[in-house]
């Protein structure tokens, strides 16, 4: 069993007698995760750092001290191993960050909402729906009543009486005979001559009752 198996194993036995009253809430689990992250972000820029600096030692040494080159080279080495976990671990902590972060909101939207089906029920428990049903037919009715009102309202005097179609086309023929006999009064017509006509020249009266024959 690892040395990690154990450690987990041993604080949940010790945590067991208190139950579950002492479990941190989300927030301070997220607040806690938070600062472990802007922890190791600095141990991080730490490191790079100081790995810079004995890179900087092993090239000033070189093979004129290939003692001190090699110690700081080696030393490199160590701190970019732990630059390595480093990163592993911040990407670990993100990820359970990002899971607590969504899980919390999951939970509150999840709250927010049986308040919400709660409101719901507590607000329809006060409602007859037989009561709905003859509330909405009564202002269906009363719609009705307030159209019909309206279109009466609307509606011009003297529309819609009726006329005997014959006896109107009868007085519009008495109308256009009047109109016509009184413009034929007004024409007043050319006299016919008093002198006689001019016979057509080159043309006897034989000639002429030929023709008319």
């Amino acid at each position: 069993m690892s040395k990690i198996t154990k450690f987990f194993k041993s604080s949940a036995g010790s945590g067991s007698s208190k139950g579950r009253k002492g479990a941190p809430s989300a927030q301070e689990a997220l607040f806690r995760l938070r600062e472990t992250e802007e922890m190791l972000t600095k141990k991080q820029e730490y490191l790079e750092k100081k790995i810079e600096q004995e890179l900087a030692t092993a090239r000033k040494h070189g093979t004129k001290n290939k003692r001190a080159a090699l110690q700081a080279l080696k030393k490199k080495k160590r701190l970019e191993k732990q630059l390595m976990q480093i990163d592993g671990t911040l990407s670990t902590i993100e990820f359970q960050r990002e899971a607590l972060e969504n899980s919390h909101t999951n939970t509150e939207v999840l709250k927010n909402m049986g308040y919400a089906a709660k409101a719901m029920k507590s607000v329809h428990q006060n409602m007859d729906l037989d009561k709905i049903d003859d509330l909405m037919q009564d202002i269906h009715e009363q719609q009705d009543v307030a159209q019909e009102i309206s279109d009466a309202i609307s509606r011009p005097i003297g529309i819609g009486e009726e006329f005997d179609e014959d006896e109107l086309m009868a007085e519009l023929e008495e109308l256009e005979q009047e109109d016509l006999n009184r413009h034929m009064a007004s024409v007043t017509l050319p006299s016919a001559p008093s002198h006689k006509l001019p016979a057509r020249p080159g043309i006897q009266v034989s000639e002429c009752l030929r023709l008319v024959m």
